[in-house]
């Protein structure tokens, strides 16, 4: 958050502290003691902030009528005697700190804080209130470990720096991995997120479908876009993938780079061959943290290639500091009959 203080015809950057807008010396006894605040809101949907017709804002306002406030695009501007600016100042940034959590804010929030002695009330933690909690998504979405190998899964990911996680489809390994990896972004743990799975046909032949090869590529990574979007609002996303904060590519463009401070995570690691997965793998730089995905049945490889997961979990089962997660279909969280399709083509697969 930015504030501008204005001081005369001085205008002093500071966080600390409020000027007044005119000293004892001026001529108009009637100014003085009133000060001035400018808060720039960054990376906030000003649509959501504000409230439809500025109802927020509106609000507070209406409960504090000696402060004026004015909005003019991502600024807010505050002017009225110093006490009370400073109180509105504090519900604006608590309200600022509420949205930052929980990705939304209602009109009855903004009257709760107001009605709350007019104070900052301070923002809890995450982790205080819900340790299953892994972040708060878009419009107060509570994206939480459901199941006990997925709690598995967070507590791996906070112990080690690389962690395998391997399981069916429906079990929310990759949901819940991208949410880990936009916890620690959030946190300022690592400075980006990139996201990488093989562009491996299942099925389909990818010559064969319209566009470049990005338009191509791009419905493979169709789950992880979709993870994303339910955790950062759109506009912040958007910012995120032009200024490369979030990158999402096919896992030949990861060759020859290093990636430092930053949260790397590969999907559908069974498609990997085993050269890929040593290359991906030896990406990663100082203060970074990875999770590799897969599922074991599905590996659709051409010509009975090795998996690149499945020999990963076994060459590199004994190395301390690497973690590892198991789900299996007790750990679906679509369909009841995807739970039991699962079951059966196991059983199916054993007796072959």
């Amino acid at each position: 958050m930015h504030i501008t203080y204005t001081y005369g015809f001085v205008k002093i950057k500071n966080y600390n502290f409020t000027k007044t807008l005119c000293p004892k010396r001026c001529v108009n006894k009637s100014q003085r003691g009133v000060a001035e605040k400018v808060i720039t809101l960054e990376d906030i949907s000003l649509l959501d902030f504000f409230g439809v017709a500025n109802r927020n804002m509106e609000e507070i306002s209406d409960a504090f009528p000696k402060t004026k406030i004015i909005s003019r695009g991502n600024q807010i501007k505050l002017i009225g005697t110093e006490k009370e600016v400073t109180n509105v100042f504090n519900i604006i940034n608590n309200l600022i700190a509420h949205y930052n959590k929980y990705g939304t804010l209602s009109e009855e929030h903004v009257k709760s804080i107001i009605n709350k002695k007019k104070v900052i009330i301070p923002v809890e933690d995450i982790s205080s209130t819900n340790e299953d909690i892994i972040l708060y998504g878009n419009k107060g979405l509570i994206i939480r470990a459901k199941t006990q190998n997925q709690k598995k899964l967070v507590q791996a990911a906070l112990k080690n720096d690389l962690v395998f996680v391997s399981g069916p489809a429906g079990t929310g390994k990759t949901y819940i991995s991208v949410a880990i990896a936009v916890r620690s972004l959030k946190n300022r743990e690592v400075k980006k997120i990139v996201i990488t799975r093989p562009a491996v046909e299942a099925g389909e032949h990818l010559g064969f479908l319209p566009g470049d090869y990005k338009e191509k590529v791009d419905p493979y990574l169709r789950p992880i876009y979709d993870a994303l979007e339910d955790m950062i609002p759109v506009e912040k996303l958007k910012l995120f993938y032009e200024t490369g904060v979030i990158e999402i590519a096919p896992l030949a463009y990861m060759r020859g780079r290093t990636l430092h401070n930053a949260f790397i995570l590969l999907d559908e690691a069974q498609n990997t061959t085993p050269m890929q997965m040593k290359m991906f793998l030896t990406r990663m730089g100082a203060s970074s943290k990875m999770i590799v995905t897969g599922d074991k049945s599905q590996i659709d490889l051409p010509g009975k290639q090795p998996s690149g997961l499945v020999h990963a979990l076994d060459t590199l089962k004994n190395i301390d500091g690497i973690g590892f997660a198991e789900l299996d279909s007790t750990d679906v969280l679509r369909h009841k009959l995807v739970e039991k399709i699962i079951n059966a083509y196991s059983k199916n697969e054993e007796k072959k």
